[in-house]
């Protein structure tokens, strides 16, 4: 049975609130402040920074996925990846032209904080990378 359970990773996709995504896969792939990392089976623990926007997801069913997942934390123990941002969604849920009228209103408006128009930037362009490549 352990043989069993080393060919596939639990995953949980988790939003402030809710889960956005949770089942067994044969990879996860993200990008952190380190870098991308391809998550298989077998990974060392890891504790990540998620930078970037978004996470690809290879189902054991050979689904993929793609979510925008703009800013939160990847953490990897026993085959266990869990995925918490405070905004999450899947690319296939985006509309893509709205997602890019978005990040063009975001890019031009200004705000009374710059780390809060960083935010809405960021959050902006992971929707769009989601969008493109859930198609």
């Amino acid at each position: 049975m352990a043989d069993e359970a080393a060919k596939h990773l639990e995953v949980a996709l988790v939003a402030a609130e809710r889960t956005v995504w949770q089942g067994q896969a044969k990879i996860v792939i993200a990008r952190t402040t380190d870098g991308d990392v391809g998550i298989l089976p077998g990974h060392a623990p890891l504790l990540g920074l998620l930078q970037g926007g978004s996470v690809q997801v290879r189902t054991v069913d050979d689904e993929y996925f793609v979510a925008a997942a703009p800013d939160g934390f990847i953490s990897v123990a026993n085959d266990r990846v869990s995925i918490l941002a405070e905004n999450a969604e899947m690319g296939h849920d985006i509309d893509l032209e709205e997602a890019k009228r978005d990040l063009e209103r975001a890019q031009a408006a200004g705000t009374d904080s710059e780390g809060e128009h960083e935010e809405h930037v960021r959050t902006a362009e992971a929707r769009v990378r989601a969008a493109e490549q859930a198609t």
